[in-house]
């Protein structure tokens, strides 16, 4: 099953650096680990609800899953989150994490009290990455 480590560092390079490192965890930077949550499909799902948009809208905007890894490496991947979640789930309330239960019926795999554990996860990753002035990305393993 694939794994994802979702993390928070200063820009682009710096998170394709993570595959020399073998991994954020080793290279020192904040991550949560959601294993099966799909760094393109689950999270522009997530995206759409958050923002009230369309599946196809949210997998069309830039940073959405966007590979930053070689595409000749067969795994691990590093691809990008994109700013408008990070900012959604920045500015997400407990109200609105606990409104979200749809997104464990969106194809994604979770029962409601899981996908709440899953966003609330994502929310604190974000916090602390605006807070130090960061980007989110994933860290994807076959």
């Amino acid at each position: 099953m694939p794994d994802a480590g979702y993390f928070s560092a200063a820009d682009d390079e710096a998170a394709v650096a993570v595959i020399g490192a073998s991994g954020p965890v080793r290279a020192g930077l904040d991550v949560i680990f959601l294993k099966d949550i799909d760094p393109v499909d689950a999270i522009a799902q997530l995206e759409a609800l958050t923002t009230g948009c369309s599946y196809e809208e949210a997998s069309q905007r830039p940073r959405v899953g966007q590979l930053l890894s070689p595409e000749d490496v067969d795994s691990p991947f590093v691809l990008t989150v994109s700013d408008t979640l990070c900012d959604v789930l920045v500015s997400a309330s407990g109200d609105d994490i606990v409104a979200r239960p749809t997104w464990s019926g969106r194809g994604v795999g979770l029962d409601a009290a899981t996908a709440a554990v899953v966003l609330e996860s994502l929310v604190g990753l974000a916090r602390r990455a605006r807070a130090a002035d960061l980007r989110l990305y994933c860290w994807w393993t076959l």
